[in-house]
């Protein structure tokens, strides 16, 4: 098999939760572009079917699935909906996140719980369920979004929840991957640098002005430049890559 070919998804089985906008939407399209088919998981019912639409115009088997991820019932429905209708997972990419600013002492409880239920429990929920229908296959690749914010403490935003669920995310992984390396199923992240999405969007000028400032190749990312992680991440290519973290940021955490 060609290098070329060890790149392609062609007929396999992926789920994007968080598919909706933004970097899931990016990588969901990435994934139908290498050949998968994609179902898409967000609670926003109208973002999903944006995407499934773009999925269907490249010929590819689309799902909407209308899921909060942060709610175990449904995580578990969202995984037996890919299962009823295609026999199989053989991708599950965890994107769905938030950030929410703040200072450390002034952080809410409903504001830490927030962000820690969707940026950290939302991912071991979703790990668990994809996992356990990987595990019964004897193969797949789980890949879950987290940040640079996993491993910086960033900067100027003050968001310590935010940096704590990205942490727990990152640990996630390596435990996942080690526990289940064995049994086929590989577990790996991207951690992204400071991107522009919908997200980001209401950032201020002078808070974007420092992030790129801080940022060695001068740009700030685009939902774009992770798509070739992603398919790498899910496609044979990176066969014996597991507990990995794959830091796509233009440079911005090497300072």
């Amino acid at each position: 098999m060609g290098i070329l070919d060890r790149f392609s998804l062609f007929d396999r089985k992926a789920l994007v939760t968080g598919g909706g906008s933004g970097i899931g939407q990016a990588l969901a399209v990435a994934l139908a572009e290498a050949g998968a088919d994609v179902a898409i998981a967000d609670i926003d019912s109208a973002g999903a079917a944006d995407t499934c639409t773009r999925i269907e115009k490249l010929g590819r088997q689309t799902l909407a699935i209308a899921a909060d991820v942060t709610a175990k019932d449904q995580v578990e429905n969202m995984v037996h909906t890919v299962l009823a209708a295609w026999g199989r997972l053989d991708t599950g990419v965890n994107s769905a996140g938030i950030a929410l600013r703040g200072p450390i002492e002034d952080i809410s409880e409903a504001d830490w719980d927030r962000v820690l239920d969707l940026d950290l429990k939302a991912v071991f929920l979703c790990c668990q369920a994809e996992g356990r229908a990987m595990l019964q296959q004897g193969s797949g690749s789980i890949i879950n979004v987290v940040s640079i914010s996993s491993h910086v403490v960033n900067r100027p935003q003050l968001h310590g929840h935010y940096n704590a669920a990205k942490a727990g995310a990152y640990q996630l992984t390596r435990v996942c991957a080690a526990e289940w390396a064995a049994r086929g199923v590989r577990v790996n992240s991207i951690s992204p640098g400071h991107t522009l999405t919908p997200m980001t969007a209401h950032a201020e000028d002078d808070m974007k002005n420092a992030w790129l400032a801080n940022t060695p190749m001068g740009r700030l990312g685009v939902p774009a430049d992770y798509q070739g992680a992603v398919v790498f991440l899910a496609s044979d290519a990176s066969a014996y890559a597991t507990g990995h973290d794959l830091v796509v940021d233009g440079g911005y955490s090497l300072w």
